[in-house]
């Protein structure tokens, strides 16, 4: 029967996080709010209208007009795209992907990234010849952690649940494997806490991916 393994992107195979973090920080300075770094680095990996909501909100809900958090995600799009051509792939990221592939897993991407920012991310990897799909922010109506871009991954694999792996870096990333019904794999390199993975669904916890990979044979993905 078909495995799928269905992994993040940003700060899980590619390092990106800290980039993240920065462009966010000047849009915001842009519009005139001042949001602490550390803020913003809790809240990557979720939709631009979720991280905005989350650090200027109040509940949950947010404080800005639709046409203000727009500007303001537009903002951190141009700034992020600087860096397009610098993204810079995590240790044993394509490798991982390859082996996984060989090992007859079908690899899918579920990523809170748009269209063009992951074409630049799948150059960084380098591994195309080993991912069977994508689902990408453009292909669901809710982000993480909502449990549907996972779900969304499953169905592009053609997987149920209790036969995928996913494979994130952040507390959304394992919240939204654990409510889709999926087992969930944390890596530190998008620099979580191990504790706050494990408390968010991780069943287990690696390194990086060249960890992982070292570690296949002990690990859900064996």
């Amino acid at each position: 029967m078909d495995r799928a393994a269905v992994f993040d992107v940003d700060g899980t195979l590619v390092d990106t996080n800290h980039l993240h973090v920065v462009t966010w920080w000047e849009a915001f300075r842009r519009a005139g709010h001042t949001v602490p770094t550390h803020a913003i680095h809790r809240a990557i990996g979720r939709t631009s209208e979720d991280l905005v909501a989350r650090l200027l909100g109040e509940n949950g809900k947010p404080e800005l007009a639709p046409a203000e958090v727009e500007d303001l995600s537009s903002a951190h799009k141009v700034l992020y795209a600087q860096y397009f051509e610098r993204l810079t792939a995590l240790p044993g990221a394509g490798d991982l992907l390859r082996r996984l592939a060989d090992d007859g897993w079908t690899v899918v991407l579920a990523t809170s990234a748009g269209d063009d920012e992951l074409s630049a991310l799948r150059r960084a990897i380098g591994a195309d010849d080993s991912i069977a799909a994508t689902a990408s922010a453009d292909d669901v109506s809710e982000g993480k952690p909502a449990p549907e871009p996972v779900e969304r991954a499953l169905e592009l694999a053609g997987v149920p649940a209790e036969r995928a792996v996913f494979v994130g870096d952040t507390v959304w990333d394992m919240k939204a494997g654990s409510r889709a019904g999926v087992r969930c794999v944390a890596l530190l390199c998008g620099g979580i806490p191990r504790s706050d993975l494990e408390e968010a669904g991780a069943v287990a916890v690696f390194d990086d991916p060249a960890h992982l990979l070292s570690a296949l044979p002990d690990s859900p993905l064996a």
